[in-house]
Order: C-alpha cells, then sequence, then structure tokens
C-alpha cells in the first residue's frame, strides 16, 4: 500500500477534543490510494496539521505514539535525530535538517470539528 502525503479536503476527523491543549496526536487515514500519516497540533481553538515524516531522513517524528511536542511545549521535536520545528510553520530550527520543514496538512476546525481542508 501506498504511503499519501496528501488528504482529500472536507473529511471530518473528530471532535477538537481529541487533541489536548498543548499536545499533538496522530492519525492515520485509510483511502483507496494509499494509507496517509499525519499529526495535529493544538494550541487553544487553533490547529496545525503535517505529514508525519520527518525531512532529514523520512521517518515518522514520534518513536511514541502523540509525542511530538517538546517537553516545555515550545516546538515539535523528532525524536529519532533531535530536529526541532516550530509549531505554527514547520520550519526545522535545529538538528540535521536545518532550514528545511515540515509538509503541511491542512486542517481546520468547523464548529467544534478538526476538518481537513
Amino acid at each position: 500500500m501506498d504511503r499519501l502525503t496528501t488528504t482529500p479536503p472536507n473529511v471530518t476527523l473528530g471532535p477538537l477534543t481529541l487533541v489536548p491543549d498543548g499536545r499533538a496526536r496522530n492519525f492515520v487515514i485509510e483511502l483507496r490510494a494509499g494509507r496517509f500519516h499525519g499529526f495535529i497540533v493544538r494550541r487553544g481553538e487553533t490547529v496545525h496539521g503535517y505529514v508525519d515524516r520527518c525531512p532529514h531522513m523520512g521517518l515518522p517524528l514520534a518513536q511514541e505514539l502523540d509525542e511530538y511536542v517538546s517537553p516545555d511545549g515550545t516546538l515539535l521535536m523528532c525524536s529519532w535525530h533531535g530536529a526541532f520545528f516550530r509549531i505554527e510553520d514547520g520550519y526545522c530550527v535545529g538538528g540535521p535538517c536545518g532550514g528545511a520543514s515540515l509538509q503541511p496538512w491542512p486542517v481546520t476546525v468547523r464548529e467544534g470539528l478538526l476538518v481537513t481542508a
């Protein structure tokens, strides 16, 4: 099965409360064309989605399920090789892929629900 890097728009993923405030959650979506792996990080009512693939080696960021946010809550992190990314735009600010960015996964909140955009 192919690993996809995009999803169709308007797929309802569930309530905003699936992602705890200040944390992130992994989502795997089965589509006819293949399987998509992404994650959403939440800050209050604002969400940011990314394809779960580090630009350094193409691995998923988290070695442990849903552990994408640094211990101090300020950055996203790749637990394999120590890369750090800004939450708001996925830009790598430290580690082996400095200057690269995570691939965005367009998501939004509509009427309290997480929805692909």
